[in-house]
């Protein structure tokens, strides 16, 4: 399927938008490495928070105090998520599992 054409002002609005997007992912993983944000309190706000949905449970994980690559990585496996995984895309099972994992 072909893009779209954009216009120059569509194009800087796009871009526009997707900068503020990762703005507010950046702020959203500092403040859950700051301890402000919890992971299951942003989980609740996954499927109502397009910012949290889009976020990738791999990066929100990354941002707890103390995980890094090799833990998220070997958390995800342990619950079966993907590493890919969105936020919104987890099941209730899915969800579930990551925040036993983490307790």
């Amino acid at each position: 399927m072909a893009l779209p054409t954009l216009t120059p002002e569509q194009r800087a609005d796009a871009l526009k938008k997707a900068a503020a997007a990762r703005t507010a992912r950046k702020e959203l993983r500092d403040a859950i490495a700051r301890g402000e944000e919890t992971i299951p309190a942003v989980l609740d706000r996954a499927k109502s928070d397009t910012i949290v949905g889009k976020t990738k449970v791999a990066d929100l994980l990354k941002s707890l105090p103390g995980y890094g690559p090799a833990k998220v990585t070997a958390l995800l496996e342990q619950t079966g998520i993907d590493v890919s995984r969105r936020a919104a895309g987890l099941g209730d099972r899915q969800r579930q599992a990551l925040l036993d994992a983490l307790k």
